[in-house]
């Protein structure tokens, strides 16, 4: 892992609406945007510094929930250093202590996974009525390079009280507390964690990715592991090209970079090697695809819009390309969020 050269300022305008979409009031964004003037240094004026100062003192006033908010953008964008990781923990400690209170049962397991000649362990964590997990559905659910299970906590408890599913969120490989690097070999836990979901439920799966994960649940999808797939923003094959690559905004190339367990900033040529290892373009001349719903914003600067539309013309696949949005179609994550549940609830009902 390695820290880059990035503007704070321009990370705050990357992400202040998906930080608010999450449920931080934008007074406390501004306050925070207002003290950071670094990324890295741990010391005031630094971003890792100064969301952890606001996080702890929500945990100091009980209010848990925001505390596991806070530190999630305090640990942003990736785990480059101990304070970062420090604050992940101190988030997990948060979310732990705000479970309690949530509008649905939780529980955090973890999972061992066969990968490669060996196992890893993923953290997961089940979001159900009841905890009758063998009486409905199970979706698997996953983020991106950069904000990952506890971050997209709203959007799971949407999905587990609106989809009539299970949901079991984790981290996909190169992120979060999920310990491999994101590679050619990332498919392999993906797989181990959709046959876990098999066993867990009533046998019915299906699989949630936004922006990166979006990549697993096309795999997901086009091979026909699970019994539904939603594609939220992933990249698929042109936004691995190196034309796309070479202009990625905001950090990107460095936080891919990082996913993918690099100790310095990869080349151009580097990069794009190990994302053509993820490329779904073979997967995509199949034709024995489960049922898949796929979506971004038009005006994404992270990923083509070819990525979504190359999936036009395939049976049981129903794509949008909304207007007047970006990346995950975040700014219209009230519309879709509802969307994605009433497609899921359609799908596994046909299902049984």
């Amino acid at each position: 892992m390695y820290s880059y050269n990035v503007d704070p300022g321009a990370m705050f305008e990357d992400r202040t609406d998906q930080f608010e979409k999450f449920g931080i009031p934008r007074a406390d964004i501004e306050r925070v945007r207002s003290a950071v003037d670094n990324m890295w240094t741990d010391a005031p004026g630094g971003w890792v510094y100064e969301w952890s100062q606001l996080a702890s003192e929500y945990a100091e006033r009980g209010d848990h929930r925001m505390a596991a908010l806070v530190y999630g953008c305090a640990k942003f964008p990736c785990l480059t250093d101990p304070a970062r990781t420090k604050a992940m923990q101190h988030q997990l400690e948060q979310f732990q202590l705000a479970a309690n209170g949530f509008p649905v049962r939780f529980e955090r397991r973890i999972l061992t996974v066969a990968y490669r000649d060996g196992s890893v362990e993923v953290p997961v964590h089940l979001y159900s009525a009841d905890g009758d997990y063998a009486s409905r559905p199970v979706l698997i659910a996953s983020g991106g390079v950069d904000t990952w299970k506890m971050d997209i906590h709203p959007w799971w408890v949407g999905f587990t009280q609106g989809a009539g599913v299970t949901t079991m969120a984790f981290d996909h490989p190169g992120t979060g507390e999920t310990a491999v690097p994101l590679d050619e070999h990332a498919d392999e836990v993906i797989r181990g964690l959709a046959a876990y979901a098999r066993t867990l439920g009533d046998g019915r799966v299906a699989h949630f990715g936004a922006s990166f994960g979006g990549n697993f649940a096309a795999m997901s999808g086009l091979t026909g592991i699970v019994d539904a797939a939603v594609d939220l923003g992933g990249p698929v094959v042109a936004a691995f090209g190196a034309e796309n690559l070479s202009k990625l905004p905001y950090g990107m190339h460095d936080i891919l970079g990082n996913a993918m367990h690099w100790g310095h900033s990869p080349t151009l040529d580097e990069l794009s090697a190990g994302m053509q290892r993820l490329n779904r373009v073979e997967l995509l001349a199949r034709q024995d695809n489960s049922p898949m719903l796929v979506i971004n914003g038009a005006d994404d600067y992270f990923i083509p819009q070819s990525d979504t539309l190359d999936f036009r013309g395939r049976r049981d696949t129903e794509v949008h390309l909304i207007e007047g949005t970006g990346h995950v179609a975040m700014s219209k994550a009230p519309e879709v969020v509802p969307k994605v549940i009433s497609w899921l609830r359609a799908q596994l009902a046909a299902t049984r």
